[in-house]
């Protein structure tokens, strides 16, 4: 059962003027958003989500843990579980891995035998039965009440602290559980120490490896009562006579006095640099204990930022869905350098920055496609941050991230696109970052040897027998070279220009034009790998495409979708095959089939990014019903208000994102290109807060179930005939109209060259 703590108008617009935020430029708004998030959306299924508490971007996201090792469990909590072995401070929002989970606290009310190994959550002898009707989550908020030592938990956040409240029954045993060395999926502990500092303070630090393979996290500790009494094990041995233990795995058992109030609170802050650092991250709170204040103003900063969109409609589950997609869109990048500007970088240098703040968690092979998009309109004022750490990162290893975790370069999943990203935000107009230096970061990039680009340069694709996931990585690549032309041409660089204009067009020799599909080729230029069946999937092993297959990778030509549409033949041709795509068997074979292809319509699937522009690529061909008609169908089928809610990973916003932004009715086909494709607006009415004097705002007369197609539309009271608008034109403020109907009109969006400028 979902539960929402409930917010007066009066008290929302209250706490939002008397609270400060981060960067907030968008107007105060007291309508209250905050009812229609429900946290639980993806925690169950594929969706990888977790329900804890946590502020926008913030280096903290508290959620509970039930301690499985299982794909379904990479956020530390599925919904089918029901048994929970601590609360820790560091978890991944719908990724496909499972990192993370430090510092994990746990209350009990009795003397627990923590020197017992523990290879499973089944012999930890603390854990808790738990039950969904006594669980509730809304933004900045998460409780749960445990049923075996009876005790409520409750949990919110700031930007670099945790808040913890625990309610005991009266005269039980006040204890809690502090459990450094119990990891989960990858995750393992290499090093910790427990610190028992004063009465009132514990700190120390976990070190792990796995997907990040040097992870480090201090922290610190502060609780509201004294601590009577402590129990500390390392290794599996008790401690005698000492108030710090150090280890491969230590574990602290904590008492403390019941004489006054059943409840016991808690401050945690981290650090990937120091114990000294986490405490002065704590020390930026002045308050000392006041759960319910920290709650309030966690409250304030999510309304704040569900705000900067407003929909209208009449149909609740639709809100719903949207605004927990706008929320799930805002937590990741995360927060992930301290107070004093410190970081860790994963080859253990500490770096100071100046005049932003450092960010980790990029999953840029999701994210760069909607999800960055989106912060370009609803957090601009972050975007540049964004990218100097990018930057900060390239400094330290001489490319642009791939994917990075806890200031660890994994260098998992294909291409460079942190590229259309920075390409991105200069086109928009973002400033705030060197962009000489960022461009010759990008051409760097691109330039070296490593990850397949040696092949690439040598025969303007990647020939199958040399690298897996071959024709993935070429479009890829592809897509990337045209990203840096951009910025080439924008910058005045003519020559850097031709030159990754010509390397732009690399989809050209993967094309069969016998099948229709994006094929791996040899290093002869002319033999095609066979056996060839465009429905077989090998996931990351000997395969031609990137958790995925032939069908759902062979539109990934973003920057020229002309020349992809002249390869099959035309309009005509391009768009049967399209269609094939969505009405095709859902088989997909192989003995290794990737466990991320789901959200299934035909071939198409939604639960993996590779096919989130494909129902947008009829646009080009002038058939731009037929986006609608397939947009409508995704946004439909592919997510609900249930824990299953989504058709596949979150991955750190981008599955999300793309509801927030085809729900609108406009999608960031190309990113880099500063473009929005039209697709079939939802609600009735749309505002987007641009900044205190502006606004964009998108109305759908007429939108339901089935008034799916656009009828005529208006920008600013003027006709509009084309499928597109630009972000130039959403900044300026003013009102893109639609009509809508039960039928196609055929006529609308139709020009004789639909591609934008």
């Amino acid at each position: 059962m979902k539960n929402y703590t409930k917010w007066t108008l009066l008290g929302i617009a209250a706490i939002m003027l008397s609270c400060t935020t981060d960067k907030v430029t968008a107007p105060v708004q007291s309508t209250n958003h905050l009812s229609y998030v429900d946290p639980f959306i993806g925690t169950g299924g594929h969706g990888h989500t977790y329900p804890g508490a946590t502020i926008p971007f913030g280096m903290l996201q508290v959620s509970p843990d039930n301690g499985i090792s299982k794909w379904d469990w990479c956020s530390g909590y599925h919904y089918s579980d029901s048994l929970a072995i601590g609360f820790s401070h560091l978890h991944l929002s719908g990724t496909g891995i499972g990192d993370l989970a430090d510092i994990r606290l746990m209350p009990v009310t009795k003397k627990v035998a923590i020197d017992q190994q523990a290879n499973s959550r089944d012999s930890i002898p603390y854990s808790s039965r738990y039950s969904h009707e006594q669980e509730a989550a809304s933004p900045g908020y998460y409780k749960v009440f445990l049923e075996d030592p009876q005790v409520m938990a409750e949990f919110t956040t700031d930007k670099r602290t945790a808040y913890h409240r625990y309610t005991y029954k009266e005269g039980d045993k006040q204890s809690v559980i502090i459990d450094l060395g119990f990891g989960i999926n990858w995750d393992q502990t290499t090093a910790s120490t427990i610190r028992v500092v004063d009465k009132y303070t514990v700190s120390g630090y976990r070190h792990s490896t796995g997907w990040a393979k040097n992870q480090k996290v201090f922290f610190v500790a502060k609780f509201s009562k004294s601590i009577s009494d402590y129990a500390l094990v390392t290794d599996r041995t008790y401690a005698v006579k000492t108030s710090v233990v150090t280890g491969k795995k230590t574990t602290a058992q904590l008492f403390f006095n019941t004489l006054d109030k059943k409840e016991l609170e808690v401050k945690v802050s981290i650090s990937s640099v120091s114990e000294a650092n986490a405490l002065a991250n704590m020390a930026k709170d002045p308050i000392p204990f006041d759960f319910e204040h920290k709650k309030s103003e966690a409250a304030a900063q999510w309304n704040t930022q569900l705000s900067k969109i407003a929909v209208s409609t009449s149909v609740d589950s639709l809100k719903t869905i949207f605004y927990t997609a706008l929320y799930h869109a805002q937590l990741a990048p995360v927060l992930f350098g301290d107070s004093n500007g410190e970081v860790r970088m994963e080859n253990d240098s500490i770096r100071k920055t100046e005049g932003f703040e450092m960010y980790s968690t990029f999953s840029l092979w999701d994210t760069f496609r909607a999800e960055h998009p989106l912060l370009t309109i609803i957090a601009p004022e972050r975007v540049p941050d964004m990218i100097q750490a990018m930057l900060l990162y390239y400094k330290e290893r001489g490319t642009l991230p791939v994917w990075t975790l806890y200031g660890n370069e994994t260098n998992t999943m294909t291409g460079y696109h942190s590229i259309p990203v920075i390409t991105e935000a200069y086109i928009k107009g973002i400033e705030g970052f060197d962009i000489e230096r960022a461009y010759q970061a990008m051409k760097t990039t691109m330039t070296q040897t490593d990850r397949g680009l040696d092949h690439y340069q040598q025969y303007s694709y990647i020939p199958y027998t040399l690298l897996d996931e071959s024709v993935t990585i070429t479009l890829e690549y592809a897509y990337n070279d045209w990203c840096v032309a951009q910025l080439a041409k924008a910058l005045g660089k003519k020559e850097d220009y031709a030159y990754f204009m010509k390397r732009s067009q690399a989809f050209t020799h993967l094309f069969d034009p016998e099948t229709g599909f994006m094929r791996g080729k040899s290093e002869d230029g002319n033999s095609w790998h066979e056996p060839f069946d465009p429905k077989y999937s090998a996931h990351r092993v000997h395969a031609d495409y990137t958790e995925g297959n032939a069908w759902q990778h062979s539109w990934f030509v973003l920057h020229d979708v002309e020349k992809l549409i002249a390869l099959h033949g035309g309009e005509e041709k391009f768009t049967q095959k399209l269609e094939q795509l969505f009405t095709e068997s859902s088989e997909i074979t192989g003995d290794n089939v990737s466990v991320d292809i789901s959200g299934l319509i035909g071939q198409y699937a939604h639960g993996n990014e590779p096919s989130h522009h494909i129902a947008y690529l009829y646009n080009f061909a002038n058939k731009p019903w037929k986006t609608q008609y397939w947009v409508r169908e995704i946004l439909k089928t592919q997510y609900d208000t249930t824990p299953e809610g989504l058709s596949g990973n979150e991955d750190c916003g981008q599955m999300s994102a793309w509801y927030v932004f085809s729900a609108m009715g406009i999608y960031p086909f190309n990113p880099a290109s500063g473009i929005y494709q039209i697709g079939s607006p939802v609600f009735e009415k749309v505002t987007i807060t641009v900044d205190a004097e502006t606004s964009f705002t998108i109305l759908a007369d007429k939108a339901s179930d089935k008034n799916l197609y656009i009828q005529s539309a208006t920008l600013n009271g003027i006709p509009l005939n084309r499928t597109y608008i630009t972000h130039e034109e959403l900044l300026k403020g003013g009102t893109l109209h639609f009509i809508m109907g039960d039928t196609p009109n055929k006529s609308w969006g139709i020009t004789t060259k639909q591609t934008p400028p």
